[in-house]
């Protein structure tokens, strides 16, 4: 049985929105975090541009650039309690480099964000990154994605 998920989708103001918006529906959002889940969750995922991407990365850790997605988990239990923020030109940025569909990125980094806001660090150490990435690879085949990686 799957767990619970109680999602809300935002999009900031940004140039190139609306094509995220085509990619980013609230029922593939809500499946791809979903998979990713072994306990009910509530999760808030904020769609954003260069600059409030680079603003949050810089106040919360401390790095002045824009990142693919920031991890803001609050509660791990019972209930996952978590935002996940992801920075839309940095996103298509790196689906282009990497030779990879916009959604295909976007379910990647959804996945990697919901695993993070269980407990999964890939920055701690190389058993837990190589547990990490195992599992999204798995996950992503489940959901019909090549290996991420």
């Amino acid at each position: 049985m799957t767990p619970s998920l109680d999602l809300s989708l935002q999009f900031g103001t940004f140039p190139g929105a609306a094509a995220h918006r085509e990619v980013l529906g609230t029922a593939r959002v809500r499946k791809w975090i979903a998979i990713a889940l072994d306990r009910p969750a509530e999760i808030g995922v904020r769609i954003v541009g260069a600059e409030e991407g680079q603003s949050l990365n810089r106040q919360y850790r401390g790095k002045d650039y824009a990142t693919n997605v920031l991890t803001f988990d609050y509660t791990r239990e019972p209930v996952v309690s978590a935002d996940l923020v992801l920075c839309a030109p940095v996103v298509e940025r790196e689906a282009k480099e990497q030779g990879k569909s916009l959604e295909a990125h976007y379910a990647h980094l959804l996945v990697h964000g919901a695993l993070h806001a269980q407990g999964y660090d890939h920055e701690t150490g190389d058993g837990q990154a190589l547990e990490m990435e195992a599992l999204e690879i798995l996950l992503l085949g489940a959901l019909g994605y090549p290996n991420p990686y």
